[in-house]
């Protein structure tokens, strides 16, 4: 399961040129299920998510989380993380997990979120999202479980 986090001032999701999700600051995930992602992985991942210490503290430092600032946090579905780009000039995707079993998963996750972080919102799995954002710093990780 991949993970890119980007800190954000604010984010938001379109659908058809209406807006369906938006944050404020906080972090923008774009979450890619790969073949074999398991519950676990998908618990694991959204533990690290919360908890990366990528927010300043009064010194500047990156020392404070998304649990600990207490910041919003949008997921995006988004299977081409999981691209392979090593050969050729075409991606290939082969280690993404199926559609059917890659909604299984992301659903779950979003579900570990309605549990442990409330502060989240979301786009449409599978849909064709125009997502816009205010980059903050940039900051942007890749994580995976």
């Amino acid at each position: 399961m991949l993970g890119l986090i980007q800190r954000v001032k604010s984010a938001s999701i379109s659908i058809d040129k209406s807006i369906v999700s938006s944050i404020d600051k906080g972090l923008l995930l774009f979450l890619a299920v790969q073949k074999n992602d398991s519950n676990e992985q998908a618990s694991k991942l959204l533990d690290k998510i919360l908890n990366y210490r990528i927010f300043p503290d009064q010194d500047g430092r990156m020392n404070k989380s998304l649990m600990t600032i207490q910041a919003d946090l949008l997921v995006v579905s988004q299977f081409t993380l999981a691209a392979s780009t090593a050969k050729g000039l075409r991606p290939s995707f082969s280690s993404a997990a199926k559609p059917d079993e890659a909604k299984k998963t992301y659903d779950y996750f979003l579900s570990l979120c309605d549990h442990m972080y409330p502060k989240y919102k979301s786009g449409v799995f599978g849909a064709d999202m125009q997502i816009s954002l205010i980059n903050d710093g940039p900051v942007t990780f890749m994580l995976e479980t």
